[in-house]
């Protein structure tokens, strides 16, 4: 009934007259107002600190790193503000800058800023912080100018080598490392790396008020962020790629599907993101409206924690991955409109993709068997969730708690606010969602960026093996391909079969509601790109 009665109110909505894209007086151009679930878990722009869904969505606005990627095509580097760069040594890659890219202070991009945004930007003033492990609330640092350790850590585990970013002349910068790294090239794209002004940074009363409105090169550039509601950009009509084709971009926070619909049809929204599957045909009844989107570069998982009393018995986490039908969830959820990848990696890791890897098989009477010889008697295991962060959570934990029910797992959701909710250290923590996007083409950049050293599951204590840790390392230090490929074939074995650390569910898909009228195409990843020549309006 419930159901029903949403859908009646989406398609009532949808009939509605829709009005056109109010233009501005002295600048022409369209603004664009876009309804998000979400703007920040963090209530900060700064990328190492908003590592997020979200904020992949949005940080390529108004930032950029010296490789880009091509989002919209095949996922391979393409020049940014480097518009080329060359290896020197083993450990040493070299970038010629972009010339004449201006901030949005309006200052000309310099080698200088370049050091600095690899340098005191991530690190702050003592460089050895960045092995400090924890996690701190969103006011850490904000009295002041050091990062918080979060960032810092976060941005040793994106460049866990770095020993430095020098001048080498003007124009010209050389990123060394402490050891060679066949990943360097490929790191360099990661929105961690985006260059950001200096004088903008020194010029900041505190590190959150900088967080909250960095100065970077974008075609956007930041007017307000308003915490838990609005985020507002306008146009940066000094970028070196071209007068940007939109005057202003306004993002709205709105939870519920069904809202960001409404206002979609309403003509308050130009563009509804995260719609679910169920809801594609819905929209599209209406000749006015479409659905864009497709599988991204960012797996689903379920993160289970080692140190609870019940799952530190290896079996017990080994049934659970056995007791879950992918398929079923992804025909069920997505009307089959993604895919279960094998394992926690992706197609585009070329030649460290492992295609015969697969996922524990769905085989209800092992998992059976599993937990009779681990003697579980039924203790209850606590499964912490967000409400719909990701599209179709809550459905999603339903299915799959009723899938741990018939082998006998007695699984309890708990609903939680935010993610320091989820990952809290307090008695009881079991399960909780998660999700791993790869950041490039590489497994470093996919299962390290969650599990290993100095990752969140280790920072968040759930899981850690000294096996796995020191096949971590030798991976990202080792240049001998057949020898990576191995290390990480061990690695899968080991959290994915012997001492689980993830569930994988499936890859995850976006897809947005637009105006038809709306000339514009949805990314291969969580990026949402209004650059010269991604966005138009047509009859």
């Amino acid at each position: 009934m419930l159901r029903a009665t949403r859908r009646t109110a989406l398609l009532t909505a949808a009939a509605a007259t829709l009005p056109r894209i109010a233009l501005g007086q002295a600048d022409q151009r369209p603004s664009l107002t876009i309804a998000v679930q979400k703007l920040s878990n963090s209530n900060t722009l700064e990328p190492p600190r908003e590592q997020s869904n979200v904020g992949f969505r949005i940080s390529n606005l108004f930032a950029e790193p010296l490789i880009e990627t091509d989002w919209r095509g095949d996922l391979s580097a393409k020049p940014g503000l480097a518009t080329a760069w060359r290896r020197t040594g083993e450990r040493t890659l070299e970038f010629d800058l972009r010339e004449g890219v201006r901030f949005h202070d309006g200052r000309t991009i310099t080698a200088e800023d370049v050091v600095f945004s690899f340098g005191e930007r991530l690190f702050g003033s003592d460089p050895s912080r960045a092995d400090t492990a924890g996690r701190d609330g969103v006011l850490a640092g904000g009295t002041g100018k050091e990062p918080p350790s979060e960032v810092v850590a976060v941005s040793r585990q994106a460049f866990p080598g770095l020993q430095r970013m020098e001048v080498v002349r003007p124009g010209v910068v050389r990123f060394v490392n402490a050891q060679p790294d066949v990943t360097l090239e490929a790191r360099a794209q990661q929105n961690i790396g985006v260059i950001f002004s200096r004088t903008a940074f020194a010029d900041a009363e505190s590190w959150l008020a900088w967080a909250r409105r960095p100065v970077g090169t974008g075609p956007y550039r930041i007017v307000e962020l308003r915490p838990d509601s609005a985020l507002t950009l306008e146009a940066h009509d000094d970028y070196w790629g071209g007068r940007p084709p939109l005057r202003r971009i306004r993002l709205v926070e709105v939870p519920e599907v069904s809202s960001r619909l409404n206002g979609l049809f309403s003509g308050e929204f130009d563009l509804a993101c995260d719609i679910s599957p169920d809801l594609v045909s819905e929209v599209e009844r209406n000749a006015r409206f479409e659905v864009l989107g497709s599988p991204i570069n960012n797996i689903r998982i379920m993160a289970m924690d080692r140190t609870n009393p019940v799952l530190a018995d290896a079996r017990v986490r080994r049934a659970m991955t056995h007791a879950v039908d992918r398929r079923v969830i992804v025909e069920a959820l997505w009307a089959g409109r993604t895919e279960v990848p094998r394992g926690l990696q992706l197609e585009n890791y070329g030649p460290m993709f492992l295609p015969d890897w697969e996922n524990p098989r769905f085989d209800p009477a092992e998992a059976r068997r599993l937990l009779r010889d681990a003697g579980y008697r039924g203790e209850p295991i606590s499964y912490r969730l967000l409400n719909n962060y990701y599209t179709n959570q809550v459905s999603n934990a339903q299915i799959v708690v009723e899938m741990w029910r018939q082998v006998g797992l007695n699984v309890q959701i708990e609903m939680k606010e935010n993610f320091d909710q989820l990952v809290a250290r307090t008695p009881g923590r079991g399960i909780r969602d998660w999700s791993n996007t790869s950041t490039f083409g590489d497994p470093v950049a996919g299962l390290l960026r969650s599990y290993g050293p100095r990752t969140n599951a280790a920072r968040y204590g759930e899981w850690t093996n000294e096996e796995f840790d020191r096949a971590a390392v030798a991976l990202t230090t080792s240049n001998d391909m057949g020898q990576r490929r191995r290390l990480f074939r061990r690695m899968l074995e080991i959290v994915e079969r012997e001492d689980p650390g993830y569930l994988v569910l499936h890859q995850a898909a976006a897809f947005t509601a637009k105006r038809k009228d709306l000339v514009w195409r949805a990314s291969k990843g969580w990026p949402m790109l209004f650059g010269p020549g991604q966005v138009g309006t047509g009859a």
